[in-house]
């Protein structure tokens, strides 16, 4: 079903990063990557069991159990309750969820090479506000399609 049919909102980010698929797949699989993807605007923490493992440690279709979001870094104000659903290492994968925020978040992550050797990051978003949160869903279409340009952009300086 498609995310419209569904009623998802969604939003596409897509960027060349001038760096070989196995360094970026490096950085975008680790904790550190991902939250310095999102500084300053919120990190991510993982329950215990998980902390210092990259998302191609983690078992795929198993929930981790709540991921703590700090806006800010600082302030906890979300969780994300988060399974891998499909992984396929040094290329890519797909993560289903819920929020306090998001009664459905559905995030996926695709790498391919380019002919220039770089590396295509393809961020597929679908995603639908929890009910109080519903009449703000222009503002989180473009909060969302903020992040993930801001998500690409320090990527992308990591590599410069």
């Amino acid at each position: 079903m498609s995310a419209a049919r569904a009623g998802l909102s969604s939003h596409t980010q897509r960027s060349v990063i001038e760096a070989p698929i196995e360094d970026v797949w490096a950085r975008v699989a680790s904790m550190e990557g991902i939250n310095d993807e999102l500084m300053p605007y919120m990190r991510m923490v993982l329950p215990r069991r998980h902390r210092g493992k990259s998302i191609a440690d983690i078992e795929v279709g198993v929930p981790l159990g709540k991921v703590l979001i700090l806006y800010g870094g600082v302030l906890p104000a979300d969780y994300d309750d988060l399974t891998i659903v499909e992984l396929t290492p040094g290329m890519g994968f797909r993560e289903e969820s819920s929020m306090a925020s998001m009664g459905v978040w559905h995030h996926e992550r695709r790498l391919s090479t380019t002919r220039s050797g770089g590396t295509e990051v393809v961020d597929a978003v679908h995603f639908r506000p929890r009910l109080p949160l519903r009449p703000l869903t222009p503002v989180l279409v473009w909060f969302v399609g903020h992040l993930f340009s801001h998500r690409h952009r320090r990527l992308a300086a990591h590599f410069r």
